[in-house]
């Protein structure tokens, strides 16, 4: 994921990753931090890399041992925090990834 009019390296984002499955909600992956710190869903943690690539200004999702459950509507997103609030403030336009068993 690409970002414009900002920094990975801000520190007051965190560089996020969702997906939506078909005909089902939401679903939080992980994210990474300005330092590299990564915080991940505990079910997908074992599977789950994300990384940034500060000086392209971008960051990465990386999924392992992909199955069809892993079907679904991919979103790179920017958690903005102040003030011990969070919310998604920027998405990405989303890629369907589909895993064919």
């Amino acid at each position: 994921c690409t970002v414009s009019g900002g920094s990975v390296s801000t520190g007051i984002y965190y560089w996020s990753w969702i997906r939506q499955p078909p005909g089902k909600e939401l679903e939080w992956i992980g994210y990474v931090s300005y330092n590299g710190n990564t915080n991940y869903r505990p079910s997908l943690k074992s599977r789950v890399t994300t990384s940034l690539a500060t000086s392209k200004n971008q960051f990465f999702l990386t999924l392992t041992s992909m199955t069809a459950a892993d079907t679904a509507v991919y979103y790179c997103a920017r958690l903005y925090c102040s003030g011990g609030s969070c919310h998604f403030d920027q998405w990405g336009q989303g890629t369907l990834v589909t895993v064919s068993s």
